[in-house]
């Protein structure tokens, strides 16, 4: 139990630091994205700033709602208070996680790093998906155990974006790398990450 608190107590801290520097980061002092913009050299299709940046608006926003509502259905008063608050906040979960892989199918091509690293958002919206629908398929089973570690494979990739960042300032500020050699290891570096860091927890809240 006490693993379980401090370990949500870990996720709501880091959620709600990202989630508050992501919309004032992208809506308030760079709302034109001039800095993440100026790292996207040598594209193969004309980048049209007003429509990506709209997009880029749609994909954090939601993004950002995906990791509240994940976060607030995995307290254990929501689900025993009203399961119908429950699912309802599920279902906002999802529509999220649709619109965060949508938006980012979009932004693929114009990826930092070019045709390598779209491949590798690619496959993390496939990946992403494929987790999320799982979750859904075993809660409409009735296997709740199963439906909530899927949703710990799921909820991991709500970081994708700060494990990226994380990656990428590792390799570039400290090995000395170039950025768009940074950035591509941090997309590939975050989907094995991400698949490896739910199983490791999930281990350790096994009970014993």
């Amino acid at each position: 139990m006490k693993k379980r608190k401090w370990l949500y107590g870990a996720l709501a801290g880091i959620s709600f630091i990202f989630i508050v520097y992501a919309l004032a980061d992208n809506f308030i002092f760079d709302p034109e994205a001039k800095e993440f913009l100026s790292h996207k050299t040598g594209l193969r299709r004309e980048l049209k700033p007003a429509v990506w940046l709209n997009v880029m608006r749609i994909h954090v926003a939601l993004a950002c709602i995906a990791m509240a509502t994940g976060l607030i259905n995995f307290l254990k008063r929501v689900r025993d208070r009203s399961i119908l608050v429950h699912r309802i906040n599920g279902y906002v979960y999802l529509i999220s996680v649709l619109v965060v892989v949508l938006t980012s199918g979009y932004m693929a091509p114009y990826a930092t790093g070019g045709k390598i690293a779209s491949i590798g958002f690619n496959a993390i919206n496939m990946i992403w998906l494929i987790i999320t629908a799982t979750a859904l398929v075993q809660i409409k089973k009735k296997r709740i155990q199963a439906h909530r570690n899927w949703m710990v494979r799921s909820y991991a990739y709500c970081y994708t974006n700060l494990s990226i960042h994380l990656v990428t300032a590792l390799f570039h500020q400290g090995f000395g790398f170039q950025y768009v050699t940074s950035y591509t290891i941090g997309v590939y570096g975050t989907i094995a990450l991400l698949l490896a860091i739910p199983e490791a927890i999930l281990r350790k809240l096994e009970p014993a």
